[in-house]
Parts: C-alpha cells; sequence; structure tokens
C-alpha cells in the first residue's frame, strides 16, 4: 500500500513507529513547518520567494542545489507537508523511467478527476541520465507534474537545460554557526524527536566546536551530537550526562572539508585561489591554497593556476615570479605532498606580492585576434629561412641585416609588413617593466631619427 506521500508502506502504524525511533537524530529532527526551517533566509522567510509560492499555493517546479546538510530533502520534506498536492518520493540512483511513468500516468489522472496537482520529489536529480529526464520535461511543462529536484552538483551542468529552463533553481548555502547551535540547543530539548529523554547538560564551548567543526553541515553537527550523548550514556552510571569540549572532539574526529576535484568547489575554489594572487593579497592567496590542498586537490593543478597567473598578472614587471612558479611545478611533481606545499606557497605569495602587470598577456590576446578575423600578413622576404641552397636564388634572407652587426646591437629594418592600429605590446610603469618601456621609447626614438637620414 502507499501513504499519502506516496511512499510504499508494509507495516502497520506500531511498526512504522519503531521504525522511526531507530532514525538518526538528523533525520529524526528534521523540520516539519517552514517557522521550524534553519537558513537560507535569501530565499525563504517573510516575503521571500518560495515563501510566497507556498503561501499562495502556486509552487512551480524547482531545482535545489548545494552541498550535502544543509536542508535540501528537509525542505522538499516541510512543502510535502504544506503543499495540497499529492507528494511522491525518488532516489534517482533507485529510480528506473518505469517508475517515471507510473507517477506521472498517475498525476495525469489525478488533475484530470479532482484537480489535485502532483509533487514529484528526486533526490540526487544528477544521477538521472538524459533520457531519464527527458520523460519529465512535457509533463513539467504543461503543469501536469510539479518537480523538486535536489542535488549537490551544479544543476547548469548536470541537469539538462530543458528541464533547467521549466524550474527555479534555488541555492543553498551552508548553514551558520549560529544556525547550526541553535539547532543542537533544540535537539538536545526536544523530548519526543530529539535528545530530550535524556538529563544532557552541554557546555557552551563544547556546542560551538561542533557548529565550527561541522562546516554548515547540519546533518553531521546532529550525527555527532547523537555520537556523543548516546556513547557517554552507556559508560556513566550518573543520570546527568556531561556534554563537554573533550567528548565533543571524540565525537566528530575530523572537520569536514567541502571539497569536489571535479565540480564547483574545484572551480571556485582555483577561482579565489588565482584572483586572490592577482589581487595582491597574500594572506588570502594562503588561505585559497591551504583549502585546496586540504581537500586533496591535485598539486600539478595547483602549480599550473600559479604559472597561469605569474605569466597572465605578473608578466615583465618581475620575471622571477614565472621562474618561481616553474619551479614550484619542477619541485611538485618531484618530492609530492606534504613537502610540496611549502614550494607551492612560496611562489603563489612571491606572485601575489610582486608588482603586477597584464601587458604581454594582453598583446598576445590582441596578437591571436588578429591572426583570426585580419588577412594574413606574409614574411616579408629578408626575415625568410635561407638556410638551404634554393634560398638565396630566391632572395631570401639576403637584405637581413644582422643587429650585431650594428652600435648598440640595433638596425632600423622590417620586422612586420604594413601598420598596426594599435600596438600589441605596451608596457607599463611599473616594476621591471618601466626598464623595457624606457628602452622600447629610446629604439623607437632611433627609428624616428633613422626616416630623417639617407640610407
Amino acid at each position: 500500500m502507499c501513504d499519502e506521500k506516496g511512499k510504499r508502506s508494509l507495516f502497520s502504524r506500531s511498526e512504522e513507529a519503531n521504525i522511526a525511533s531507530a532514525a538518526p537524530l538528523a533525520v529524526r529532527m528534521r523540520p516539519r513547518k517552514l517557522e521550524e526551517f534553519l537558513g537560507q533566509r535569501h530565499f525563504l522567510g517573510p516575503d521571500r520567494l518560495l515563501t510566497r509560492m507556498l503561501e499562495a499555493d502556486r509552487l512551480s517546479s524547482l531545482i535545489f542545489y548545494g552541498p550535502p546538510g544543509v536542508g535540501k530533502t528537509s525542505l522538499a520534506t516541510v512543502i510535502a507537508n504544506y503543499t495540497k498536492a499529492r507528494f511522491y518520493y525518488l532516489s534517482a540512483p533507485a529510480a528506473s523511467v518505469k517508475d517515471i511513468r507510473q507517477i506521472i500516468a498517475g498525476a495525469r489522472d489525478r488533475l484530470a478527476a479532482s484537480g489535485r496537482r502532483t509533487v514529484l520529489f528526486i533526490n540526487e536529480i544528477h544521477r538521472f541520465n538524459r533520457a531519464q529526464q527527458d520523460v519529465l520535461l512535457d509533463d513539467v511543462e504543461s503543469g501536469i507534474l510539479i518537480l523538486i529536484g535536489a542535488t549537490t552538483e551544479n544543476p547548469f551542468f548536470s541537469v539538462n537545460s530543458p528541464l533547467i529552463s521549466r524550474s527555479t533553481v534555488f541555492h543553498f548555502e551552508p548553514l551558520s554557526e549560529e544556525d547550526i547551535l541553535e539547532l543542537l540547543k533544540t535537539a538536545i530539548a526536544d523530548a519526543e524527536r530529539g535528545l530530550g529523554k535524556f538529563d544532557v547538560k552541554a557546555d557552551e564551548k563544547a556546542l560551538k566546536f561542533l557548529a565550527v567543526m561541522s562546516a554548515g553541515d547540519a546533518r553531521r553537527a546532529l550525527t555527532a551530537l547523537e555520537v556523543g550523548v548516546l556513547s557517554t550514556a552507556v559508560r556513566q552510571v550518573e543520570k546527568r550526562i556531561k556534554f563537554n569540549l573533550k567528548v565533543a572532539e571524540e565525537s566528530i574526529q575530523q572537520k569536514a572539508i567541502d571539497y569536489d576535484g571535479t565540480g564547483d568547489t574545484h572551480y571556485d575554489l582555483a577561482s579565489a585561489f588565482q584572483k586572490s594572487m592577482r589581487g595582491s593579497d597574500p594572506d588570502a592567496t594562503v588561505y585559497w591554497l591551504a583549502r585546496m590542498i586540504a581537500g586533496g586537490e591535485d598539486t600539478r593543478f595547483i602549480a599550473r593556476r600559479i604559472a597561469v597567473c605569474a605569466a597572465e598578472d605578473v608578466g615583465n614587471a618581475d620575471p622571477m615570479a614565472t621562474v618561481l612558479a616553474a619551479a614550484a611545478v619542477q619541485i611538485s611533481e618531484f618530492v609530492g605532498l606534504p613537502e610540496a606545499q611549502l614550494a607551492l606557497a612560496q611562489a603563489a605569495i612571491y606572485v601575489a606580492c610582486a608588482p603586477k602587470s597584464n601587458a604581454a598577456a594582453s598583446a598576445v590576446w590582441k596578437a591571436v585576434a588578429d591572426v583570426k578575423r585580419e588577412p594574413v600578413k606574409p614574411v616579408p622576404k629578408h626575415l625568410k629561412d635561407s638556410h638551404y641552397p634554393a634560398a638565396k636564388k630566391m632572395g631570401f634572407g639576403t637584405d637581413y641585416r644582422y643587429p650585431h652587426s650594428f652600435k648598440d646591437g640595433f638596425v632600423v629594418q622590417e620586422y612586420l609588413p604594413g601598420t598596426l592600429k594599435d600596438k600589441y605590446y605596451v608596457p607599463k610603469e611599473i616594476g621591471d617593466e618601466k626598464n623595457i618601456k624606457r628602452y622600447l621609447q629610446k629604439l623607437q626614438s632611433l627609428i624616428q631619427d633613422s626616416k630623417g637620414r639617407p640610407e
């Protein structure tokens, strides 16, 4: 048989109660109504978009996107209790196209017979392949089915574009430490669903420790609290359970580091890292570097980011930045972690503190753009290769002037035919590049002088 939420139930109410009581604290403490839901105030709260949609009972298809433990499934459950629609739950890894088609057929019949709409919540929707997602398109667009999809991966990459265009995407943020603290205290006091049947005296420092170590993941914080309380209750004779900092530290061994080497976190941290180097902030640079190292990022990827930033954002303002970046690439490849972090930190901090110029990068960007869209310029005869017998017969290289044969190692001759709209390389008045600028100005004066003199 199926219950009101569309889940199959083969047990009596008492049996269901026993199963529910065995659920982890994080499951038991899921909010039952909007007022109990914590976090996500940017879209859920007084006069916020999702709240208005629910209050008006005008729910459209939604995609919930964010890290684990921030309330995606919990909010879907709240919506199930809030809305007048029939609610179904599917876990994408376990669901099939047949399951989806059955729900859609029921939704169509229900809407035709009673006008009642159907909500389908699909957890881990990114695990659906393209064919499974395509099955939903027509009925989501026509309004027969209201879809709520939850994913930890960026839906703009992991969910079909047509399905995204038919849905409203809500980005879930990690919970704040204050939200986690409130949730922990509620769980300790709640006798029905939480740990209220235990006489728990929790130190504020212990709860704050869990709030910090869980890094915005409510599930992780509640699991640690439950482990600490239950393990202490078994070992001690006293009725009152003291949940202190030591117990908290034993209950959650390592801080959760949110990192996906192929997903958003990977690219977001790499972006923050490179932009901090470009922005000349060594502290931010080394922090984002530490985040990537702690998350298990490939040191070669980190070294490549440093090398790119050294060439693009420092360039000739301090050529040593590229040299150090190249050394970091080699050293990180040669020694590996943990020692590689030393070379990576040295190079990254050097790049962050170096004077900045993107003049060299801009030069090649402009030149490549011209090569792609402008007529190709021929190589002048005097610059062509002359190291083969037939070259001289064709006049290749015969009029080339060897600069070292002239004073100051410079002679005026044409290196690029025609004229340019704008110069490609325009050095800045910063770092070592200001010396390059002055040298080029000197050469330009020699070129101008030569135009007034006979050959």
